[in-house]
This record gives structure tokens, sequence and C-alpha cells, in this order.
């Protein structure tokens, strides 16, 4: 995984697993906001107004986190008014790249070769994780913030709204507190306990994630046998953040992460759910699973050392049963 340590790069670990075996995920480090006139928002400082070609998406086709600022992006129309750089989806050594494979890019404001080097720009004495999505300020030459919830609500907030082609309220008056509660729960039993299952290092910290998993599968597959979304009739915040894991469940995590007590055709409802999101205009699009699959098989040699792909990991997403693509038909066996 590799960090900063003062500036400078060291393939070390993160020390995200604590002396239990439990993953427990570092917070982010930037977190200025852009608000229409370019007050300061709820965390962070000032001078960031919501401008058409100020800003710029650093991003993985790979990274969950990522995906929801991609779908916001797409789904809100605000492709031409944000651009964006696309890593390679193997972070090794020297973690996320500027690499050659189909669908990345170059990184499109410095030219940097590594994603750290985008990070040292912005502050030369960094210390910590480099990840993605980073909402990058042409202006200022600096991050404004990579914590994936608040770029999306800025994304999909006032601020942008004018620069937005289909803008769509995803945070309604009256169900914030309804939409902090599921996006709380999901993201410690889902978005992160994938992680938490994943990366456990012992096997009480494992049975311990993979448990709350699978009983918020149960609650979300109740809570959707009667609405098509988790809100009702129209996909809101919840439902983008929940998207992002799933998708990558049946081909990633139910092998990778050992998250398999059950298949998700258990959960007719919540797999219902992922298509359903899937098949809304502009989704399909975000959704490379060339880089889902080569980033989670190549990239964790702790869990994988061997780089082997199992034969279901191929998956048909267009298939009437959305199941695994023969051996002999997938691309990546």
């Amino acid at each position: 995984m590799g960090q900063l340590v003062d500036g400078v790069w060291h393939d070390t670990n993160t020390r995200e697993v604590k002396k239990d075996g439990q993953f427990v995920r570092n917070a982010s480090a930037f977190r200025n906001w852009v608000t229409a006139q370019g007050a300061p928002g709820p965390t962070g400082t000032g001078g960031f107004k919501a401008e058409a070609g100020r800003y710029h998406l650093y991003v993985s086709y790979a990274c969950p986190w990522a995906h929801r600022a991609l779908i916001y992006r797409s789904v809100l129309g605000l492709d031409d008014a944000i651009d964006i750089s696309v890593v390679h989806p193997v972070n090794l050594e020297n973690g996320w790249e500027f690499a050659d494979y189909p669908g990345a890019t170059p990184d499109m404001i410095g030219d940097a070769r590594y994603m750290h080097q985008v990070y040292t720009k912005a502050d030369p004495t960094y210390s910590g994780k480099v990840t993605v999505p980073v909402l990058w300020d042409r202006e200022t030459g600096s991050i404004v913030n990579n914590e994936s919830a608040e770029v999306i609500r800025m994304l999909g907030g006032e601020a942008f709204r004018g620069l937005a082609k289909t803008w769509t309220d995803f945070l309604p008056e009256g169900l914030e507190a309804e939409i902090d509660e599921i996006n709380a729960a999901v993201y410690r039993t889902i978005n992160n306990g994938v992680y938490r299952t994943g990366f456990a290092q012992s096997q009480g910290a494992y049975e311990k994630g993979v448990a709350a998993m699978f009983d918020m599968f149960g609650r979300l597959d109740q809570r959707l046998a009667d609405r098509r979304f988790l809100h009702g009739d129209r996909p809101l915040e919840s439902d983008w953040r929940l998207f992002t894991t799933m998708i990558r469940f049946e081909p990633v995590y139910y092998f990778h992460f050992k998250c398999n007590i059950r298949p998700l055709t258990d959960y007719p409802n919540l797999r219902r759910h992922t298509r359903d999101i899937l098949n809304l205009p502009g989704v399909r699009e975000t959704v490379h699973m060339d880089h889902i699959v080569d980033h989670y098989y190549l990239a964790h040699r702790r869990i994988n050392p061997y780089g082997i792909i199992p034969a279901g990991a191929a998956i048909d997403l267009d298939g009437p049963e959305w199941g695994p693509i023969a051996l002999q038909e997938a691309k990546a066996c």
C-alpha cells in the first residue's frame, strides 16, 4: 500500500490493522469545500468558489470510493465542468500510478508519474495515505478534498447546481437525517465492512466483520421488498453509496475478501437494486470491470500472492442471471 512520511514516499504498512487484527480506516486529510461563493464549508477553509473548468478529479475506476464521485459527475452532467485523470488500476510498491492501461490517462494537470506526487505538490511535507478520489483546484494549485463522502455532497449540492446539465437533488430537505442514518450503517457494515473482513488478520476480527455485513444484507433486502430504492421511488445519496460496493461484491468481495456466508442471490431485492442502479442513465459507463478485477486480484499480493484471478470473477452484467461467464470466455482468465 505505502504512504508518505514528511513528503517522502515509503513502501511501508499504513498501520490500519490494529493489534486485535481489525482493520480501521484512517481519516482523510484534505477537508475543504467548494461553495457557491467560495465561503468556508462545514470543514476546512474557504476560497473555493464553484466555477466551470476550475476543478479536476483524480480517480481510479477500480476504487469504490472514487466511483462515487465518477457517478455523480456523470449522472449530474458535470463532465464538461470537471475533467478527470484516471490512474492505472494495479497500485503496487509506488501506490497509484499514471501508466498505460485501457481507460487510464496521464496526469492531466501536472504530468506526475505517481499519485503521491500530486499530494506532495499540494503539501510538500504531507504524511499519510495517498488515496482517490482527489478534488484538485487549478487556481490554488492544491487539493480541495480527498474524502469521497464530502466530494459527492459538493458535486450534488447547490454550489454546482448551475454547472450541472442534469442536476437532481440527492439529499432532499426532510430526508437528511434518514439518509445520514442509512449511510452510517452501510458504511460501517458494507462499504468499509468488506475491508474489515478482507483485511482482517485474526479469526475473531474476520468473523465480526462478515457477520455484521450479512446481517445488514438481510436488513436491506427486507427494506427493499416494498420499494425500488432505499428511500422510495428514486435514487438518493444512500443508493449511490451502497451501489459502488455492491457492484463489486460478486466479482471481487465474495471470493477475494471471503465475504461468502451466502451468495447475493439469497438477497433478491438487494441484488435487483444493484442492477436497477446500474441501468440508470449515466451509470453503466462509470463501471469498468476490467479495472476492478485487475486491481483487487493483482494489487493485493498479501491476500493473493500469486495474482490468480478466479473464474467466477468474470461477471456478465448483461446476462439474464447476471452470473459468472464460462471460464473459456473470461477475458481475465
